[in-house]
């Protein structure tokens, strides 16, 4: 279910929240306030915000272009790759640091989905492909070196919160970005992570190609490839209770390939 509704004005964008107890309503009209001031253009600029309300609702400027869908050409990823980019490095160290941790913290993902695992396993004629990746990944989450890996604090940026590829805006020339509401501080490795494997992208985006566009340290490397796995078991369990066009098999095949590399 949505999180919100959007009514779209000739030059303006309403976002009414019908969810909030995490502040979500103040994380977008934060993330809309600072990017206008570091990053401008990248994103809607913020025109006027009732956070008291209820609900809450934000007024942002309306973006030309539309989502981000196939076939994402080699310059389409580059501006998306470029836009990334400049959302994480926007902000000086010292606005980033008074910034909330980004919802779906990664070490909250983690315990998250050793509870998941315990609860949901599939359903016994899932098929023998799904049952052995649940099994392997559910011997992967319980790894206690886990803990050190997502406990770790690396050089934090912007984390926009939201991979969905509906997020991502082409107008032509250059990729602007919306929706904020789970935005805080973050680190490089799990925001490129959750851009390669949020389901909308699946089929449709090149993740290898995207991730070849930044360069990455040896800590980052790490956490990346385990930071994707930790997405592709969310979206694998999220798909446990039903099968919608075999899909729970796809991303079973994509849990394997991730889990065996």
């Amino acid at each position: 279910m949505s999180t919100h509704a959007v009514e779209v004005g000739a030059g303006v964008v309403v976002k009414r929240f019908r969810a909030w107890d995490q502040g979500q309503h103040r994380r977008e009209w934060r993330a809309l306030t600072l990017l206008a001031e570091y990053a401008p253009d990248l994103a809607p600029r913020p025109v006027r915000a009732d956070l008291e309300a209820d609900p809450p609702s934000v007024t942002m400027s309306r973006l030309g272009g539309v989502p981000l869908t196939a076939p994402v050409t080699p310059e389409r990823l580059a501006r998306l790759a470029e836009a990334l980019e400049t959302a994480q490095r926007a902000l000086p160290a010292h606005v980033l640091a008074e910034l909330p941790f980004r919802l779906l913290h990664p070490r909250e993902a983690l315990r998250s989905l050793r509870r998941w695992c315990v609860r949901r396993p599939p359903e016994p004629n899932a098929g023998p492909l799904v049952t052995r990746a649940f099994g392997a990944a559910s011997a992967w989450v319980a790894r206690p070196r886990l803990d050190e890996v997502f406990d770790a604090e690396l050089t934090p940026v912007f984390g926009l919160g939201d991979g969905n590829l509906a997020n991502y805006l082409w107008d032509g020339s250059r990729v602007r970005i919306v929706d904020f509401e789970y935005s805080g501080r973050g680190d490089r490795a799990y925001e490129l992570a959750e851009a390669v494997e949020h389901v909308s992208g699946h089929g449709v985006l090149d993740g290898a190609a995207l991730l070849g566009h930044f360069e990455l340290t040896a800590a980052e490397t790490v956490r990346l490839r385990e930071c994707r796995r930790l997405l592709a078991l969310f979206w694998f369990l999220s798909l446990t209770a039903e099968d919608p066009a075999g899909a729970l098999t796809q991303r079973a095949e994509r849990l394997l390939a991730l889990l065996e590399t």
